[in-house]
């Protein structure tokens, strides 16, 4: 799935993140993402039928679920998703399946989780991403600050 959409505003969070190291900065980016994406989360889990905690937030997705398109290093990537062999299966439901022998072995109707769980939280990820995003560099700005001071006072 591919979105584009205007934001404005993030150019002061983007010269602040540079400001940073850049392994801080992904901290802090991935921080914000995680904290902003967990209604997703929760939504997609109250849709998904008789499992708990089956869906997960993560940088990190196993290479068969890895994106044909490979990402820029600079670019700061989080997933939602499920981690359950069969949960693909259930969201977009499966076509009639067959045997070999021509038996017929059912098929699955989709049951959507993951996709209206951020059609309903979309607009109010990206609209407190930037809020997320400057609270989380000036708490890291902050505690920078102070081991330095800590050093310095060494």
């Amino acid at each position: 799935m591919t979105m584009s959409m205007k934001i404005e505003g993030l150019q002061d969070i983007e010269k602040a993140l540079l400001q940073l190291p850049r392994g801080t900065a992904k901290g802090v980016a991935r921080r914000a993402l995680k904290k902003e994406l967990a209604p997703v989360k929760n939504t997609a889990e109250a849709f998904w039928p008789g499992a708990e905690e089956a869906f997960k937030i993560s940088s990190r997705i196993k290479r068969s679920q890895r994106p044909a398109v490979k990402e820029a290093r600079s670019v700061t990537v989080m997933h939602v998703g499920s981690f359950e062999p069969h949960a693909h299966l259930l969201e977009f439901g499966t076509g009639p399946r067959f045997q070999e022998n021509g038996r017929f072995t059912g098929s699955v109707a989709p049951q959507p989780m993951l996709q209206p769980a951020w059609d309903m939280h979309k607009r109010q990820v990206l609209k407190g991403l930037g809020e997320r995003l400057w609270d989380e560099i000036s708490k890291t700005m902050a505690r920078r600050a102070k081991k330095a001071a800590k050093q310095a006072a060494r």
